[in-house]
């Protein structure tokens, strides 16, 4: 089988950009840069602080892998590792095992953010980059192109491509019977950073890519890739899996789906 690799960024402010760009003196503190970014953009968008993509910096990346008769949920890297290696990790899975990629909205926000940050630090992802001229195959369907399947955005080809018809992860997940978002949201994540929570968002980051690899084993099974039975075998090989990993979060993630 193709391997499946489903992913999820978590990001916070790009301090260090954002001291370049809005001439901030660099013994200012990294709250204070913030505070003034979301401030101005607020004062931009009239009320929304979510900054532009190419001023977020990526903490933690997290995975769910389905390959043969294995599942794998996991962080790249270690809570200290750097941004670049952390980009670099990913690409360079992409290079080796050539999955088909799995997000929710990813191509709206995680693929953006993680171009940005890779141009900026040099990162090498050749075959992710590959629009058929290495590889013919690759022509028809790749990584970048929006309608191909080697990169499958769920809530874009649920939403038919319609912006106005997005639906967000945590709820829609729920109405699956999943659990969705457990201890965190994403606006969360820069306060978490702050405190020093880093495997607290690497534990939300994870959940978030169960869920969606759930959603799409039902996409599947609604598509037909999936027969009844095989749904089934898929879910409890992931209850399975999760069962067997330390972490209060999985505990809490299995209860919410149902108890284990």
């Amino acid at each position: 089988m193709t391997p499946i690799l489903v992913f999820d960024i978590e990001t916070i402010p790009d301090t260090e950009g954002l001291r370049r760009l809005r001439g901030h003196a660099p013994e200012t503190a990294d709250a204070e840069v913030a505070e003034a970014a979301f401030a101005a953009r607020r004062e931009q968008t009239g009320g929304s602080d979510f900054l532009p993509h190419y001023l977020h910096r990526v903490v933690t990346i997290s995975c769910v892998l389905r390959d043969r008769d294995t599942f794998r949920v996991w962080s790249l890297g270690d809570p200290s590792e750097g941004e670049a290696s952390l980009i670099q990790r990913f690409f360079d899975g992409i290079e080796k095992l050539q999955p088909q990629l799995v997000s929710w909205n990813g191509g709206g926000f995680d693929l953006p953010v993680l171009h940005y940050r890779a141009l900026r630090h040099g990162v090498v992802a050749s075959k992710y980059w590959d629009l058929g001229e290495d590889d013919r195959d690759f022509k028809w369907n790749n990584y970048i192109s929006r309608y191909h399947m080697r990169h499958l955005d769920l809530m874009d080809l649920l939403a038919m491509y319609q912006p106005r018809a997005n639906a967000p992860l945590d709820e829609f997940s729920q109405l699956l019977g999943f659990p969705g978002k457990l201890g965190m949201g994403g606006a969360q994540v820069w306060g978490a950073f702050q405190e020093g929570r880093l495997e607290a968002i690497r534990n939300y980051c994870e959940t978030d890519v169960v869920n969606t690899y759930l959603v799409f084993l039902r996409f599947q099974k609604m598509r037909g890739a999936l027969q009844p039975a095989q749904y089934e075998k898929e879910c409890d090989l992931v209850k399975d899996s999760l069962d067997k990993l330390p972490g209060e979060h999985w505990r809490q993630f299995l209860v919410q789906w149902g108890g284990r």
